[in-house]
């Protein structure tokens, strides 16, 4: 299993991002996908996770402000991140647990300049 964020990048308050996280090795159709962010001296925290099927979930801290996709056909998953504030500013990581298994992408710099 191979995950790969990008999209990530430099961007002021109020602004948007689009992140864009490719799967291999896996039928990523089937698989619940996850997006998590770890901020600077700060614990790796859940996003936003989305179902095979298409249903989402998100951290109240995100709630009206991001949205979580899939494209099955191309095997991607997105994170559409809205009214980015400074406390925004994080690395995130794509996730998903395969036989049991937790496999993380390298992560893509989110940076929000007030």
């Amino acid at each position: 299993v191979q995950l790969q964020a990008s999209g990530g990048g430099l961007v002021q308050a109020g602004g948007s991002l689009r992140l864009s996280c490719a799967a291999s090795g896996m039928h990523f159709s089937i698989a619940a996908m996850d997006w998590y962010r770890q901020a600077p001296g700060k614990e790796r925290e859940l996003v936003a996770t989305i179902a095979s099927g298409g249903s989402a979930d998100y951290a109240d801290f995100v709630k009206g402000r991001f949205t979580i996709s899939r494209d099955n056909s191309r095997r991607r998953l997105y994170l559409q991140m809205n009214s980015l504030n400074t406390e925004d500013t994080a690395v995130y990581y794509c996730k998903t647990r395969v036989c049991g298994k937790d496999f993380w992408g390298p992560g893509t710099q989110v940076t929000v300049s007030s």
